[in-house]
């Protein structure tokens, strides 16, 4: 058995118990290739593992289209949350539209409306909430574990993908024909918001296209903060 082999199979058991144990859960996919990954393991088994994603109002062309290539690939139609218009709308009279330039508060305040808030509309009345996050992605995740208790949400997360390398992403996207972002293959192997990510040079860590102007540790839009603060959530045994 491939060491992809064995990864498949265990992710592919971690969904399945999320499935049976766990419902409602949903998938939180950012359509870049990791959330393909499980998106695929996701829709060919048929679990009921529901799957969104957040429309920031910024995203690139190339990850909106992801949209219809999942539904036109797996039949499929991805539920969007978007962010409350008025606190958008203040944000931008109050600070202009590119502020998360300017500071780290002013960016994290920039994903907390167009991310964070929708994110928890999305979450609310279910018992657990997946991700595509893995431990090599950089170094705000090296301890990132399988099974977390994610108290902020009072619910418990899951991140199927802990394990696997940007290899084995790869190989299994390209083994199994699934449709993948167009922007990976123009060095963008992380992607978020259009003005906050930009292709990384050869050597570059797979994350250094996000958020570029601040510093490494810093780099979580607050997805996975609690409090402003970045913290690990504590493993759960399975």
């Amino acid at each position: 058995m491939s060491d992809l082999t064995s990864l498949v199979s265990a992710t592919s058991a971690t969904l399945a118990r999320i499935a049976a144990d766990f419902t409602p859960a949903v998938f939180a996919s950012s359509l870049a290739a990791e959330d393909m990954v499980l998106t695929d393991l996701i829709l060919k088994a048929k679990l009921p593992i529901g799957i969104f994603s957040l429309e920031t109002g910024r995203l690139h062309p190339e990850t909106l289209a992801m949209l219809d290539k999942v539904k036109a690939t797996y039949g499929y139609e991805i539920a969007l949350y978007r962010p409350q218009p008025e606190a958008v709308e203040a944000y931008v009279a109050q600070n202009g539209l590119n502020a998360f330039y300017d500071s780290i508060e002013m960016r994290r305040e920039c994903c907390r409306i167009r991310k964070v808030e929708p994110l928890g509309r999305a979450l609310a009345g279910n018992k657990a909430w997946v991700t595509g996050q893995r431990r090599a992605q950089s170094a705000t995740r090296a301890e990132l574990h399988v099974q977390e208790d994610d108290a902020a949400h009072g619910m418990i997360k899951f991140n199927p993908l802990a394990d696997w390398s940007e290899q084995d992403v790869w190989d299994y996207i390209r083994a199994n024909n699934v449709p993948y972002n167009a922007l990976h293959d123009q060095g963008y192997p992380s992607i978020g918001c259009a003005p906050c990510t930009r292709a990384i040079e050869p050597g570059e860590d797979v994350r250094a296209g996000r958020w570029w102007w601040e510093n490494p540790d810093s780099k979580e839009c607050g997805l996975h903060l609690v409090d402003g603060k970045l913290v690990r959530i504590k493993s759960v045994a399975a």
